[in-house]
């Protein structure tokens, strides 16, 4: 077994024009570790992990996944110098995304959503993309709504077609971008348990969250950002329990009084 990170980034920056969003990010995943961004809004956590994947192309550093550079073949960072799609693709293929908003197709039935990316991405047989997508479904408690449509659903069973999307491709590494924050509040239980689920099993991720109480009991690592930079990193129990950092301190100060316990494994 190979001792890489399943996912590296070294020195990551991005801009838009003049403004910087991103600078000097440095993270490094092993498999089955589960890491958890956090901070203010704007900070940068949304822009870092679509750079983890190349859906924004960061324009300094480096990602790795699996050993393998993603975006680049060489030292520029232009957009003339990014590799082809393929090659992209091929890079990034042991990862899945988990959006905020759900990105369903509305006029395609749960099963048929859950499909797509089987037919379209893997291009797999239709037989084969059904068998992986009713595996998935089961896997998040939907089994029984294949032939409903998004709009016949509540907002958590749409995130947990989205999750049984990403699953159905059978990720290495899961990224995970507020995926309850477009929730009502008695809505977000059911897809935080699809997540402690996934992490019980061993699934490697990395989620933006504004779930504080989640964040110390699921995670492995927890980074702190603002203003595009890594303010504070490190594990859960010294993270939320003595931050080391006014500003994170700041930043917890709401959820002090309230339970923050890390995950048992993750203290001893």
């Amino acid at each position: 077994m190979s001792n890489l990170p399943l996912l590296e980034l070294r020195g990551v920056g991005k801009s838009y024009g003049a403004n910087t969003v991103l600078q000097r990010f440095d993270l490094s995943v092993r498999a089955g570790e589960i890491v958890s961004l956090i901070g203010p809004s704007g900070s940068g956590k949304t822009t870092a992990l679509r750079c983890m994947n190349f859906l924004e192309a960061y324009d300094q550093g480096e990602v790795w996944i699996d050993g393998q550079l993603l975006g680049y073949s060489g030292p520029g960072r232009r957009p003339a110098d990014q590799d082809s799609a393929a090659s992209i693709a091929e890079v990034r293929r042991p990862l899945a995304m988990v959006f905020q908003q759900f990105n369903l197709w509305p006029h395609m039935t749960v099963l048929e959503n859950v499909m797509a990316p089987l037919l379209l991405g893997k291009r797999l047989s239709r037989a084969d993309a059904r068998t992986l997508a009713e595996v998935a479904l089961q896997r998040v408690g939907l089994a029984a709504k294949t032939g409903a449509y998004p709009a016949r659903l509540s907002g958590g069973q749409q995130q947990r077609v989205g999750i049984a999307r990403a699953l159905a491709v059978k990720p290495r590494l899961m990224l995970l971008d507020e995926p309850t924050s477009a929730l009502d509040p008695e809505l977000v239980e059911e897809v935080l348990q699809v997540i402690r689920s996934l992490a019980n099993d061993g699934m490697t991720m990395v989620m933006v969250t504004h779930e504080m109480s989640f964040a110390a009991q699921i995670s492995s690592q927890v980074v702190f950002m603002e203003a595009g930079q890594i303010v504070e990193t490190g594990a859960p129990a010294a993270m939320f329990q003595a931050p080391a950092t006014d500003r994170l301190r700041q930043f917890l100060k709401p959820w002090f009084n309230r339970s923050l316990t890390p995950r048992q494994e993750v203290c001893q």
